[in-house]
């Protein structure tokens, strides 16, 4: 999968860039309109993610041009603006999403798959499964050796992530990345302090999720 990001502020750039490639996908990345507008007529994509404010040509004005050279590429508007008013726009131009700025990773790659997912008709994965631990997407409900476990919604999101990378390390920087947004710092502790929650519901023993010494935890699926 392929996604196209357009975005000229690049601290968010980077920050969108950095995580859709940790989760799988092959990454284009463009500052302006006009630039963004040429790769599309070059390169098949599965989906674009685009900032409403760009240099050269604006972002509404690009989509606009995509539509019209009848393209169904699925676009994700980021705009600082919330207005309904604005959505409206961001819609009517031809985008099938739109999303405000500051803006958690987890929330834009959910709604990216959606997008991916409706375009290509694939079957949506509801539910992440490691070991004894399961988690609905959905319902969000969370059972772990058998028991149900009620979850905060960052600890949710958190457990998520780790599922979607067991037995691979993720770093503390990752973590916020994913499942805060962009604007934290990298040096708070809010990651640990939401881990010992999460820990303390599902992992007292540490057996399931193991501190890797300076770098971060690595989810290990523990067998029923």
């Amino acid at each position: 999968m392929r996604v196209l990001v357009v975005e000229d502020d690049a601290k968010i750039a980077s920050f969108v860039v950095r995580g859709l490639k940790q989760a799988g996908y092959a990454v284009d990345h463009a500052e302006d309109g006009e630039t963004a507008l040429a790769l599309t007529q070059s390169t098949t994509y599965d989906a674009a993610i685009v900032d409403v404010m760009l240099p050269r040509l604006d972002g509404l004005s690009l989509v606009r041009r995509v539509r019209a050279a009848r393209s169904a590429l699925p676009v994700v508007f980021l705009s600082a603006k919330s207005a309904v008013d604005d959505r409206v726009r961001g819609l009517q131009a031809g985008g099938d999403d739109y999303l405000t700025k500051p803006f958690a990773f987890s929330e834009l790659l959910a709604r990216v798959q959606a997008l991916i997912r409706r375009a290509t008709q694939a079957p949506e994965a509801t539910r992440l499964v490691e070991g004894d631990v399961s988690l609905d997407l959905v319902s969000r409900e969370v059972v772990c050796a058998g028991k149900s476990v009620e979850l905060q919604p960052r600890e949710f999101a958190l457990l998520a992530f780790l599922l979607r990378h067991a037995g691979r390390p993720v770093s503390k920087t990752m973590i916020l990345e994913h499942v805060w947004d962009y604007s934290f710092d990298p040096q708070t502790n809010v990651v640990d302090v939401v881990m010992h929650r999460l820990r303390a519901k599902i992992d007292p023993e540490h057996r399931r999720i193991e501190t890797v010494r300076n770098v971060g935890y690595i989810f290990r699926p523990h067998a029923a």
